[in-house]
């Protein structure tokens, strides 16, 4: 959890200058309800989102019961995802853009048909199931997509009825794509009732 405060904490001081203190020690205290240990173990990779997701989650629940909008909690929530995916200098810059080269080498392609190994597998009953597109003529000729067919996250803030709020993570996947040197392209989300989640990419001109 001490792991999180730094993305955290200068947000929610900058909102709840008085209470932030306070309202990272209630998100400490429900990040262990929330987060199920047992994640640790999965072989799955996309289940290593659900620690942070957990920590927005216990987040959201604080804002919540203090009473804050919807519009708030996304722009609090959204505002501390921007600051954790923004490279902090012009290495981590570098390394951000990498993937957008690095997919279509031999070595990218390699690694892409391991991740479909592990990837496909669930790892965890409440974790995710994914599919790894690789055919060219549906992933804009890229030769790489995924598509979430359970989501882990939309589980995750079901579990504790929050659902409504399960979107404003999916807009977090925007800014991480863009850093990445790519465009995403995305028909529909689990969260807002599509039966799956497909991303496709396009490298940005």
């Amino acid at each position: 959890m001490k792991a999180f405060h730094p993305y955290f904490l200068p947000i929610l001081i900058s909102h709840y200058q008085k209470d932030a203190d306070e309202i990272l020690a209630n998100m400490d205290r429900l990040y262990p309800e929330i987060y199920d240990s047992s994640f640790a173990s999965s072989k799955n990779p996309i289940d290593k989102r659900l620690s942070f997701s957990a920590y927005f989650l216990a987040m959201i629940q604080c804002l919540d019961e203090k009473g804050e909008s919807y519009e708030k909690i996304r722009q609090v929530c959204l505002q501390v995802a921007f600051d954790f995916v923004q490279p902090k200098n012009g290495f981590q810059r570098l390394i951000k853009k990498w993937p957008s080269y690095f997919i279509q080498t031999w070595l990218g392609k390699l690694l892409i048909q391991n991740l479909k190994k592990v990837a496909e597998k669930p790892g965890h009953p409440d974790g995710f199931v994914a599919r790894i597109i690789t055919d060219k003529n549906t992933t804009h000729g890229l030769g790489y997509g995924i598509d979430i067919l359970e989501c882990g996250i939309c589980k995750q803030f079901q579990k504790r009825n929050y659902q409504r709020f399960t979107s404003i993570l999916c807009e977090v996947d925007h800014m991480t794509t863009s850093l990445a040197g790519l465009d995403m392209i995305r028909q529909g989300t689990i969260a807002l009732g599509a039966d799956k989640c497909d991303f496709r990419y396009k490298i940005k001109n």
